[in-house]
């Protein structure tokens, strides 16, 4: 009799997969994913958990994501607030109603439940590996007694930089920023597992999805639903040129410099400066990522040429002192371009070794007649 009290109770319930479009915010460009469960009985509970919870307002927010040691959470509150939000934003919220049995609905349920224990509610989160997305995908796979068959993409396999690309477009700054923190193995090609980081990925796998049990197949979603409509996002205007465009202009500079120096026949100070300055700058970011957890920004050949050592030959070329300085950053800059070879740079990086190639030429040509 209880069995069938809950059998009655279950078919009540929906559990879907929700997919939501980016809005402006940064960290919102490449979408988010939740799940919902929802009693459709009068008065049954309706529940988004949100694997995506965290506080901008925590010591040193921003430096933990960089580092790779933020801390994400588990949270659930009525879909009517979460859908409140979207509307709010604009964005549209795709739901996927999930095809499971009764069996495998209890035990998704319990799995949550566990999930939102104090001790359990609170993950490590990493962008790639371990986020909304991913954690909405494996604790549903757990939960179904069976095996989860996917669709394949032979055709589609891009590297994470190219998916991250497609979904910064709009946002050059963005594009660049995250091109120059990641490294080398975020241009290796990804297979659908790794994909799946990406909410609208994710939604596109379910969609194609059948679940293997006892003999038979049936689709993973049995129905698809827009809950919230696309509504008018309200677009925030950023700085108004492009990475590219500043390095274009920087470049022009740079060949002034080394024209007005090679006629002049003097070596201008106060442009070594700014170039080192400049590449220091750069040079601590990248080193400071060789001690992050995230695994896509260890490597990253841009540290041949963006990397401390400027620093410490800064105040001799201040003091127009001999230095060793010009010497070694000319076959940095030489290996840093055949690296290139292997790893796509940040957009305009090219241009600042091109302007320090241009100026240690004017450095090395007077000691190569002597």
């Amino acid at each position: 009799m209880e069995a069938q009290q809950d059998s009655l109770r279950l078919d009540s319930v929906e559990i879907s997969l929700l997919t939501c479009q980016p809005h402006d915010e940064v960290y919102s460009l490449y979408g988010h994913t939740a799940i919902r469960y929802h009693d459709m009985r009068k008065g049954g509970l309706d529940i988004a958990f949100n694997y995506g919870v965290f506080d901008f307002r925590k010591p040193f927010f921003t430096l933990r994501f960089v580092f790779g040691i933020t801390d994400y959470e588990l949270g659930a509150y009525p879909y009517r607030l979460f859908q409140q939000e979207y509307r709010r934003l604009g964005s549209m919220v795709t739901e996927q109603v999930l095809n499971l049995t009764d069996e495998e609905k209890m035990t998704l349920q319990q799995a949550l439940a566990v999930n939102m224990q104090d001790q359990n509610r609170v993950y490590r989160y990493n962008y790639f590996y371990n986020n909304c997305t991913t954690k909405a995908r494996d604790i549903i796979e757990q939960c179904i007694l069976g095996n989860v068959s996917y669709q394949s993409r032979e055709d589609y396999t891009p590297t994470y930089r190219e998916m991250v690309h497609e979904m910064t477009k709009e946002h050059p700054w963005a594009t660049f920023g995250n091109d120059l923190l990641l490294g080398i193995l975020a241009d290796k090609k990804t297979d659908r597992q790794q994909q799946e980081f990406l909410p609208y990925n994710l939604m596109y796998d379910f969609d194609h999805a059948e679940i293997y049990a006892n003999g038979d197949y049936r689709p993973l979603v049995k129905e698809r639903r827009i809950s919230v409509p696309a509504g008018i996002q309200i677009k925030k205007q950023g700085f108004p040129l492009r990475p590219l465009t500043c390095a274009i202009i920087f470049t022009v500079i740079g060949i002034a410099m080394f024209v007005l120096q090679l006629r002049g026949k003097r070596i201008f100070l106060w442009w070594d400066t700014f170039l080192i300055i400049t590449t220091g700058i750069f040079g601590i970011i990248l080193f400071l990522m060789l001690f992050s957890q995230h695994p896509t920004v260890n490597v990253n050949l841009q540290i041949i040429l963006l990397n401390p050592l400027p620093w410490f030959f800064l105040w001799k070329v201040i003091r127009a002192r001999k230095t060793r300085y010009w010497s070694i950053t000319a076959v940095l800059a030489v290996l840093f371009l055949i690296g290139g070879l292997f790893q796509d740079y940040a957009e305009g990086i090219w241009c600042l070794a091109l302007c320090l190639l241009l100026q240690c030429w004017i450095h090395l040509k007077d000691r190569l007649k002597t």
